[in-house]
């Protein structure tokens, strides 16, 4: 299945999702230890971080299975939609089926083969609900059907922003991942970052983001997820060679923070991180999204040459001034690639050590 974007978005998260192929070829068993335990502590007692700037492969399995569409069944009698017809949406998250858990798209299958009838709970919004719905027999294959598509998976690429090391913990991209077809936040049962290298950019022009394309082992884990929130996802890291080089540095606090030169520190060819310039052309005193805190423009001569701007797969790359780590490019403007957004590092700290909380 090919990448979906939604071509009306003015702007665009800068996560690089995979295709669905490679996902159903990487179904791996995850082992229960996976979900990792953070230290109970505040974000607001981290002075020092390691700024990363690599980038990581990202695989994460839903805690249930979301609906990415509703549609028509063809039946010998006509078209039906029993999904449509008991009110299931796009975005809903079933969570069981009957009395049993449901996970995978395959227990999904083999619970809507097994009755005429069923007994559907889903999440819509974070508020549960029920419904029953009438399976139909599908004409072309002969398989009973509920007339919906679902996901439980998905992967891709993005960039690691920080490490603590007395903590052991990772955060990355600065903004949530989210379903590419609903937008979505993908409700996080169990997930993993792998080491990656970039082979390939394409270029960012206006109208059309560009993206970093690399290559990462999914059978190799570098760390595991604990969360998947709107400022980042975060979890243990456990191969420390992607931060073996990298120096601890001060945070600035979301006061500090200044319109004005800055670096970002990126890796978007092999697996070499450079400091590239740029300017924070604006500061948003009101968060009306938590991972749009700073307007950036990419100065650098160097990587407008290599990528026209800020790709897709740059999101996470950490954002420096005056000697401090002050936060993450989070999104690209999509008609001006040079331009897009930055989340506060504060933003990702407090939630970093709230999930971290949660998960211990």
């Amino acid at each position: 299945m090919e990448k979906h974007w939604r071509k009306c978005d003015a702007i665009r998260r800068c996560f690089v999702t995979v295709p669905a192929a490679l996902i159903l070829a990487a179904v791996l068993p995850i082992s229960a230890g996976l979900h990792a335990s953070a230290a109970p502590i505040s974000g607001n007692e981290i002075k020092k971080l390691v700024p990363v700037g690599h980038t990581v492969g990202v695989k994460l399995f839903t805690d249930g299975v979301m609906v990415i569409g509703v549609s028509m069944v063809e039946t010998q009698s006509g078209q039906a939609s029993p999904a449509l017809d008991a009110g299931l949406a796009e975005g809903d998250i079933i969570t069981h089926i009957d009395s049993g858990k449901v996970n995978t798209i395959e227990q999904v299958i083999k619970a809507v083969q097994a009755h005429d009838e069923l007994t559907v709970r889903v999440r819509r919004k974070g508020k549960p609900m029920q419904v029953k719905i009438k399976t139909v027999k599908c004409k072309t294959d002969s398989t009973y059907k509920l007339g919906i598509w679902v996901r439980d998976s998905i992967a891709g690429i993005g960039t690691m922003t920080f490490y603590d090391p007395e903590n052991k913990i990772f955060g990355a991209l600065g903004h949530g991942i989210s379903d590419v077809d609903t937008q979505e936040l993908m409700p996080l049962s169990t997930g993993s970052i792998m080491y990656s290298t970039v082979t390939d950019v394409r270029m960012g022009v206006s109208g059309e983001p560009g993206e970093l394309r690399g290559e990462f082992n999914l059978n190799q884990d570098a760390g595991s997820l604990y969360a998947n929130s709107e400022s980042g996802i975060f979890g243990k890291l456990t191969d420390l060679s992607l931060v073996k080089n990298n120096e601890e540095m001060s945070l600035a606090s979301r006061d500090e923070v200044k319109a004005g030169a800055a670096t970002i520190l990126s890796n978007v060819y092999g697996d070499t991180v450079e400091e590239y310039d740029v300017e924070i052309v604006k500061i948003y005193s009101q968060e009306d999204e938590p991972s749009r805190n700073m307007m950036i423009k990419i100065t650098d001569e160097k990587l407008l040459e290599k990528t026209g701007g800020i790709v897709q797969g740059m999101s996470g790359s950490p954002i420096l001034q005056n000697g401090k780590l002050v936060g993450a490019v989070t999104h690209v403007l999509v008609n001006d690639p040079k331009r897009g957004y930055g989340i506060f590092i504060e933003n990702m700290l407090e939630q970093a050590y709230s999930e971290g909380k949660a998960a211990a």
